[in-house]
């Protein structure tokens, strides 16, 4: 009895997930994959310690600078874990208890910034900024020759879908000889990210968002001054640490057991888009995604939330109707997943990404559901 039930289980459990990958994503990821990319997933991953795996890495390290724009002597690595592993890596390995911290909190992910550099006794200062709005100088400038040494930001706000202004947050930093830490996780490729431009020492980003592919791999970017504070501070964790992912990528490897797939992805991806025109051509069509969703959802009864909003996703708020309705009927009754928020604004915000493989009848499509809603009565 015990193993038909297992078996029946297990064909259940089979036939719901056939369904879920017929569905639409227009989260903020996991997105949307490729066919070239799905494939890598379909295959065992292969042995990584061999010098075609280290190849491979080396290639993408190389092509990740080259997309970020980083200074001379830069470095970059593949760490398995979420953005969540990859910033508080950035927090222990960058930083110190010598270190003056400004941490911008706009939202969930500011936040957790914030949270983060608490939670290892960094001399953390937040600049408050209010859901969907853009830091202001005078916030900035408010701080300006008082010791402070590092600024970490989520240059776009994934909860808000805001996206601050870099340039000015950039010319603080560089006026006063703070080191700038970034989040880049959902900005990269969507935005601009220019780690010379901008002067950042440390720029992470994700698998899971605009690279479209699975997601498990966070990539950090570290300039030279960044480099040599990891070099000469103390060693806080072994999985997280940045010295040991430095010194293995030399070579072309992890120190552990990294998600091999998601790698060979990840130089699937990297080479598809050099190929393609490059990063401005992927933003491009990330741009007119979202140019064309926002010009259909404007005339809707729904107020946008951000003050500058990110290519990579439109933030909605809804007044009449719950937004865990909207989401929940999106995917239910039209097979499309929808972006949640969290905490107070669970009810009236709710978002919707461009980025991964979308095409344009997936466009269509979600067009043609919120069509349907409206004439349903059930949005305005």
């Amino acid at each position: 009895m015990k193993a038909r039930h297992s078996q029946s289980f297990f064909v259940f459990t089979c036939e719901k997930m056939k369904v879920k990958q017929n569905m639409l994503n227009f989260t903020v990821g996991p997105v949307m994959s490729n066919e070239k990319v799905l494939r890598i997933a379909s295959n065992s991953a292969p042995y990584f310690r061999t010098a075609e795996f280290s190849e491979i890495m080396l290639q993408n390290e190389q092509m990740m600078l080259d997309n970020l724009n980083a200074p001379d002597g830069s470095r970059c690595v593949f760490l398995t874990t979420s953005g969540t592993g990859a910033m508080e890596s950035v927090v222990m390995n960058v930083l110190n208890n010598k270190d003056k911290v400004l941490v911008i909190n706009g939202g969930s992910f500011g936040k957790r910034f914030l949270e983060l550099s608490q939670l290892h006794d960094l001399d953390t200062t937040e600049i408050k900024v209010e859901f969907g709005h853009q830091i202001r100088s005078e916030q900035l400038e408010y701080f300006k020759n008082k010791g402070y040494t590092a600024l970490l930001v989520n240059m776009h706000e994934t909860s808000s879908g805001n996206l601050y202004d870099m340039n000015l947050i950039a010319s603080f930093c560089k006026c006063n000889g703070i080191l700038l830490i970034v989040d880049a996780i959902s900005s990269f490729i969507a935005d601009e990210v220019d780690m010379t431009e901008l002067n950042a020492a440390v720029v992470i980003t994700g698998s899971q968002k605009a690279l479209a592919v699975q997601a498990g791999v966070s990539i950090v970017a570290l300039n030279r001054e960044a480099l040599e504070r990891v070099k000469s501070n103390k060693e806080k964790c072994m999985y997280l640490s940045l010295k040991e992912a430095l010194l293995n990528a030399e070579r072309g490897q992890t120190p552990f057991t990294p998600a091999v797939t998601t790698l060979l992805q990840i130089n699937e991806r990297l080479f598809e888009i050099n190929q393609d025109g490059g990063i401005l051509n992927e933003r491009k069509k990330i741009i007119a995604r979202a140019n064309e969703f926002r010009k259909f959802i404007s005339e809707f009864q729904f107020e946008f939330v951000p003050e500058n909003m990110s290519n990579a996703v439109t933030c909605l708020k809804t007044e009449k109707v719950k937004a865990t309705d909207i989401i929940a009927l999106m995917k239910d009754e039209y097979n499309i997943w929808l972006c949640p928020n969290g905490g107070e604004f669970k009810e009236q915000v709710f978002r919707i990404g461009h980025i991964g493989n979308i095409t344009d009848c997936d466009m269509q499509r979600l067009k043609a559901a919120f069509t349907d809603l409206k004439k349903r009565n059930i949005i305005f």
